[in-house]
């Protein structure tokens, strides 16, 4: 037996493989809330190298109007990693890429809002042994309100013959 098929690893999977014929536009996945806490905005800053005040500086923000700390756009998009719920976790065998990415920003996230994150399939452009799945993506607040909304597209092997 090769070592894949004696590996642990097919039997502590955390869902069912999944191939590109097998997904459907208006599926949805949703993604855990997570609340933009300070700690947060502090790796953020440290991590992207950006410097801007509007950042990190709760004083800055104030004298220009704002209740605290705003996010950088990156910092909401990246609340979209697929990689956060299930769908990394059904296509682990038939992904061959995340080939696209895009985002707009609706609304200014501040310290303290909590996001919700939900994935929709929006698209399903077949070819011949592959397919490309879009995704849309949207961010809402702890008040309803739409802060992002995107699209991702993966590159999925279609099913073995």
């Amino acid at each position: 037996m090769n070592a894949i098929a004696e590996s642990p690893y097919l039997s502590h999977q955390m869902c069912a493989q999944r191939y590109f014929e097998d997904f459907s536009v208006g599926e949805r996945f949703v993604l855990p809330s997570r609340t933009m806490t300070d700690a947060l905005f502090a790796a953020f800053q440290l991590a992207s190298g950006d410097n801007h005040p509007v950042h990190y500086d709760v004083e800055y923000c104030r004298a220009h109007g704002m209740p605290g700390l705003l996010a950088h756009g990156f910092q909401i998009a990246i609340q979209t990693a697929a990689g956060a719920g299930l769908f990394p976790h059904m296509v682990q065998d038939s992904l061959k890429a995340f080939i696209e990415q895009s985002s707009r920003f609706l609304r200014p996230v501040f310290a303290g809002d909590t996001l919700y994150v939900s994935m929709e399939v929006v698209g399903l452009s077949p070819g011949r042994t592959t397919g490309v799945l879009t995704l849309g993506s949207s961010v809402v607040n702890q008040r309803g309100e739409q802060v992002m909304e995107g699209t991702q597209k993966y590159l999925l092997r279609k099913r073995s013959a």
